[in-house]
Formats: C-alpha cells, sequence, structure tokens
C-alpha cells in the first residue's frame, strides 16, 4: 500500500491535533475502547450523509488507525484523485461487477496491515438491505469485522466490538444489525 495521510510525518500530527480539537469543539466524544487487530473490516454505519466521512477520518486521526476507504470511482477523478488516493481512498466502480470483493481479499492477503472500511449500505441513500461485500470479504480474507459508528443524537462515535463472521450471513447480519438498532445518523430516516 502507498502512502496515505495517516502515515505522513508532520502532517498526520497536525491532523490529529485538529481532528482531536475539532471533535471537541463539536461536542463529540468517542468510545474508549478501539481495535487493536492488525488487520480487519470497519464498517461504517449509518452512512446518511457527507459528514460521514468527515467525522470518520477525524476518529481515525484521533486513534491514530490508518484506514482505507471505498468510495466512487467519480471521486478519484482529474486533479483531487490523487488526493483522495493519499487520504486512503480505493476507488469502487459500482456501475459493473468487478470482482471487487477478490481484490480487497487479496489486499487484505498481502498486507500485514490493514484496515478498510466499507459502509454496508453502499451509498448515502435509504436502502431496504445493506450490500454483502463487507462481509464476503472479512469472510473471505479471515479478517473480523469492527463495528465502527456514528451516533449523531449522542454525538458519539467510535468502535463496538469485533465480529468474527461463521458463514452464516443471514444469521451474522441479523447479529451485527441488532448492534446498530439504537444508533441515528445524521439523516435518521434515510437508515
Amino acid at each position: 500500500m502507498s502512502r496515505t495521510i495517516f502515515d505522513t510525518p508532520v502532517i498526520n500530527s497536525f491532523f490529529r491535533a485538529l481532528s482531536l480539537l475539532g471533535l471537541k469543539l463539536a461536542g463529540w466524544k468517542t468510545t474508549e475502547e478501539y481495535p487493536k487487530a492488525k488487520k480487519y473490516v470497519l464498517i461504517a454505519a449509518p452512512h446518511t450523509s457527507n459528514w460521514d466521512f468527515i467525522f470518520l477520518i477525524a476518529i481515525a486521526f484521533a486513534y491514530r488507525i490508518k484506514v482505507s476507504w471505498m468510495g466512487k470511482s467519480s471521486l478519484f477523478k482529474g486533479p483531487i484523485g490523487p488526493v483522495m488516493k493519499w487520504m486512503g481512498g480505493i476507488p469502487v466502480e459500482r456501475s459493473k461487477s468487478t470482482g471487487l470483493v477478490q481484490q480487497v481479499v487479496d489486499r487484505f492477503n498481502a498486507s500485514e496491515n490493514l484496515v478498510v472500511t466499507i459502509p454496508p449500505e453502499g451509498t448515502r441513500s435509504k436502502v431496504q438491505e445493506w450490500k454483502s461485500g463487507f462481509y464476503h470479504v472479512a469472510h473471505s480474507a479471515g479478517v473480523p469485522i469492527s463495528l465502527g459508528f456514528l451516533d449523531f443524537k449522542k454525538k458519539l462515535g467510535g468502535f463496538g466490538p469485533m465480529f468474527h463472521t461463521t458463514g452464516d450471513y443471514e444469521a451474522d447480519l441479523k447479529e451485527i444489525q441488532a448492534f446498530y438498532k439504537d444508533i441515528s445518523g445524521k439523516v435518521p430516516h434515510q437508515f
């Protein structure tokens, strides 16, 4: 993996200080516990607003976690593309099947340390059901899923428990979604 904002000296320290200050001024608190694993899929839910990304990055800096995140490929076009990659972005072509799960699994297999953030809804819009890619990546790579969250009502962000997949997607999904039942996104009716 290439160097990102999370492992660029001086800039990392600056953005960590800025993130801690920004979270405090905005009245946000973070959970005490955070994942100590070297490799995991971080699901970020609920995903209802562009603000989710800003808070995700701020919380990642606060915890000193180097996160990679998946975003629609249009975010990586033009002069902003290299900046988005430097911020940990992985472009995703959502309009066609591209073997994305296997590509991410291959990254996990080739990496000693890797945290990939995947919003299970796949969009900020309201969805009837979550996309299963996050689950299949974690299960195929043999890595746990960290239940990351942003609760805008409580102004609390951070991490729930680590979840280890069993291979029974339906049963595991019910257990994962149960964790999020009382968490409120920025736009609650979208979740």
